[in-house]
Order: structure tokens, then sequence, then C-alpha cells
């Protein structure tokens, strides 16, 4: 994959928080998925590069539905208790985004296994309209469909990743681990690469990263990845934009690949896929 590109810092902002929620309930520790429906519309179907499958003129949307634990516009990662909004709107994504998954990462030291963060992946609604060729596939034939999250990722339909720190972290540490998950995927970098992992890096040097907050990896389109950090519910600014098609295809394997770093969103995120495609 050729990395083009440039890297610039936009400044976005963001629907408020039907009200302002306190961090402590946020974060303070077992494995959910949202409950999900889904209908149906009669529109032209995006392009098919998604699914092997000729164009259809039906569209799959899906609406995410009050879970077990939590209200209709939350969902609780019960191994964390962080709540995750079921839908989100962020910068330069032209719809709201659905909640698909939760998860959370645990770090081992001295085999005692910890906590550090949780996760939920949102996506386009209308991406689901390319999913026909994997309709009545179990949540494991999905997971393990490495296709599939390939043809996810490289669809132009917005995605955005939501990280929940559940402990404070300095912002070093918290690169230094996402660095060498990244770079190892990267296996010829182009200087546009380097640029963009050197301005990946420079959005957390020196800045404490405390319990409750929030880091969004968004991606509008493939080639571009935004990072905006916000230690007070939804950002109001991106951080940066990162124009590296081989940073953020590299940044989405490492929690979609063949080896998650957080194997909980994964199954999370295929059961919801297998949720909407029985």
């Amino acid at each position: 994959m050729v990395g083009l590109g440039s890297i610039s810092t936009p400044m976005c902002t963001t629907s408020p928080l039907p009200s302002k929620p306190n961090p402590r309930n946020n974060f303070p520790g077992k494995l959910s998925h949202p409950l999900l429906g889904f209908h149906k519309v009669h529109s032209l179907s995006l392009s098919t590069h998604f699914s092997p499958q000729k164009n259809k003129l039906t569209q799959t949307h899906f609406t995410l539905k009050a879970s077990s634990v939590g209200t209709a516009d939350y969902t609780e990662e019960p191994a964390t208790k962080v709540k995750f909004r079921t839908s989100l709107s962020v910068p330069d994504c032209s719809t709201s985004l659905s909640l698909l998954g939760t998860g959370y990462r645990e770090k081992v030291f001295a085999i005692i296994g910890v906590k550090v963060y949780a996760a939920g992946l949102y996506v386009n609604p209308s991406i689901l309209s390319k999913l026909d060729a994997w309709k009545g596939r179990s949540a494991a034939q999905i997971q393990d469909d490495m296709p599939l999250f390939k043809s996810f990722f490289e669809d132009p339909m917005e995605k955005s990743l939501q990280i929940v720190l559940v402990r404070d972290v300095d912002g070093k540490t918290f690169w230094d681990a996402l660095d060498e998950a990244i770079s190892p995927r990267i296996k010829a970098p182009t200087p546009v690469d380097k640029s963009a992992l050197s301005t990946f890096r420079g959005i957390f040097q020196g800045r404490p990263l405390n319990k409750g907050t929030s880091i969004f990896l968004t991606w509008p389109h493939p080639s571009k990845m935004l990072v905006a950090v916000s230690s007070d519910g939804l950002p109001t600014s991106t951080d940066a934009t990162i124009e590296s098609p081989n940073v953020g295809s590299a940044l989405f394997d490492v929690f979609f690949g063949d080896a998650p770093v957080s194997p909980s969103l994964k199954t999370s995120v295929a059961t919801g896929l297998a949720t909407i495609l029985k």
C-alpha cells in the first residue's frame, strides 16, 4: 500500500451532551454487546465495494436498543462499567454514527491482568448495506473472516473508535504501547508514514491521560484519520488529521486484525454483525 497525503490540524465541533456526564460514573468492571435491531428503507445502495453481489435498491440501517445495563442512549461495557453513547456525532462525518460493539484492553503485569481502557466502535449505518454476502454467518465465522474486516475498513463510510481510559496513564506510555503495535504492521514506511507517526506521537507526548479521558480515532475515509482527545465528554476540536493510508490501516488492524489488542472488542463487533445479518 502506498502512503499518500499530508498532515494538518483542523478545528472541529461536535454535538453537545444532553447533560454533562460525571466522569466517575463513566468509568470505574464483564463484557456485553448492545442489543441490535435493524430496519429496511428503500434507497439506492452505495457502491458495492464491500459486497461481491450486484447493486440493490434495499439499504440496511440499524438502530441500537437499550441494553440490560443503561438506557436507550447509553450502553455499558460491563468489564469496566464504561458507558458508551449508542449514537455519536463527530466532526467531518456526514451522518450520526451508531455503536456496533464494545470491549476492553487488558495488560498483564506480574501475571496480574490490569484493565487499561474500554473501547467502542461506531460506524455509519449505511455501511451495513454492503454486507449481504455475509448474511447468515455466525459470530465465530465473522470474527475469523479477515476479508470482511479488510473490506469493512476499506469502504469509504465513516468509522470511529472511542477509547476511554479506566486508569491514569501518561501520554508517552500510551503512545509507546500504540507504536509497538502499529509500527511492525507498516513493513516499508514512506516519508508520509513517518511524518504521520511523528504527528501522532506529538499528540500524546508530555500529556497526562487521566482516568476518564476519551481518545477518538475517526476514519472519514480509509486514507484519512482524525485524532481527538478529551478529558471531559466529547471533544470540541480535532487534535490532528493524519492522511496516511498505511498508518490508518495499521491502526485498524491493531484492533480488528488476526491478533487484536482487545479480543473482547472484536468479538463484540462480530456478535453485533451476526445479530444484524441473521
